[in-house]
Formats: C-alpha cells, structure tokens, sequence
C-alpha cells in the first residue's frame, strides 16, 4: 500500500476522567439522538465496549472507559 492512502486519519478522541459513552456521545455526535450515537461509539470501538468492566476486587458495573482509551469518533473508512 502506498504511503500516500495512509495519511489519512481516523477522526479519535482522548476520554476525560468519567466519560461514559453517553458524556462521549453528547459532546462528539450531538446532531445524532443519544440511543443512536451511544450504539455508534460502542460499534466503533469494541477494543473498549467488549473489554471486562472492572478488576478484581473493584465493583461490578464500574465504568470501562479509561482517559487513556482512544476512543474513535467515526466509522472506519471502506
């Protein structure tokens, strides 16, 4: 492949501290209703939405977003 398909970049974010994918939601993909757009992020990132919420000893149902998850705010590019 050609370095030049490779420069472009699919539009990602850092977390803040907290986010869920409703915060996420709402600040990257306001114009989409909440349902949708939560179902979008989740899709978009399984490598954060299918990891195991929490470790051992922590409560179960803790948030699974971590500030250091790239979190990607687009589709993938065909």
């Amino acid at each position: 492949m050609p370095a030049t398909e490779l420069s472009t970049v699919r539009q990602s974010i850092l977390p803040k501290g907290g986010d869920t994918w409703q915060s996420i939601a709402a600040r990257c993909l306001s114009g989409t209703p909440e349902a949708e757009a939560v179902s979008q992020l989740q899709s978009w990132n399984l490598h954060v939405f299918m990891r195991a919420s929490g470790a051992a000893g922590s409560m179960r149902g803790t948030n699974p977003i971590l500030p250091s998850d790239v979190i990607f705010i687009e589709p993938p590019r065909a």
